[in-house]
């Protein structure tokens, strides 16, 4: 299994840029940010590229969901560039896509990351990108149900992004 030693950054697309993700590097720490194509057009049009001669890798996982059959796959390429221009941070891409026997997807989400990305790597590092969300939304229900009273607001606007 793999076991990434060290601090590893966990974020939504919003802390998925160069200046960032360098400083997360400077620091001697790891990361693994959401990724949006609408954000990142250089990198995902060198995806694209990559896409059209077969050399996204892809690993396909088959498991049980109750009476359904689920197929996730897990797609992943190496050293992208995060942005457009020579001095563009190179970092690895992945993604899940989790699609039941009738053809409804129940998950897909893209990312980049530090960490090395191999076939046998892939599955932990989506699972770690993936945990963020239930940290993220156990902390929120505890102040809004053990007596903080705190709403989870998902529209802060653009001066208050960091608010709860």
């Amino acid at each position: 299994d793999y076991i990434p030693l060290g601090i590893t950054f966990l974020g939504d697309d919003l802390y998925c840029h160069q200046p960032f993700c360098q400083a997360v590097l400077d620091a001697g720490a790891q990361f693994i940010f959401n990724c949006k194509p609408t954000s990142h057009t250089t990198l995902y049009e060198e995806l694209e590229g990559l896409e059209k001669i077969g050399a996204i890798r892809t690993h396909l996982v088959q498991r049980r969901m109750g009476k359904h059959s689920v197929t996730d796959t897990y797609r992943f390429a190496t050293q992208m560039p995060l942005r457009d221009g020579d001095d563009a941070l190179r970092v690895n891409w992945f993604s899940l896509t989790s699609v039941r026997d009738d053809g409804n997807c129940l998950y897909h989400n893209d990312f980049a990351t530090s960490h090395p990305i191999t076939t046998g790597k892939v599955v932990d590092l989506v699972k770690a990108g993936r945990c963020r969300w239930k940290i993220e939304n156990e902390n929120n229900n505890t102040l809004k149900t053990k007596g903080y009273h705190f709403e989870h607001n998902f529209g802060h606007g653009q001066q208050h992004l960091a608010n709860l």
